[in-house]
């Protein structure tokens, strides 16, 4: 999968927090970062294809798209090994 990222982000003003995944959207991580950033989103954990152990969020088919795999009330939540919104879970890798 071409340019396949994974974000997790926390938007302080709505205290909501999301995992979105963009599977061909955005040519580069910096890109897709700077899209939510603007949003209002402060980056909570990123991760390209590979920098990353799907959990139980497996990875999107959709090409070109932006697709918010978790959303919750709250800030993430970020274990030793894990990063956890509203019960769907992966494991960033580095």
């Amino acid at each position: 999968m071409a340019n396949y990222f994974r974000i997790t982000a926390y938007h302080p003003d709505k205290n909501i927090c999301a995992v979105f995944d963009s599977n061909g959207r955005f040519e580069k991580l910096w890109q897709f970062s700077a899209y939510l950033v603007q949003k209002g989103f402060r980056i909570a954990e990123v991760g390209t294809d590979g920098q990353f152990h799907a959990g139980n969020l497996p990875k999107a088919s959709a090409s070109e798209n932006l697709i918010v795999r978790a959303c919750a009330k709250g800030e993430p939540k970020k274990g030793s090994r894990t990063v956890t919104v509203s019960g769907k879970y992966y494991t960033p890798l580095g």
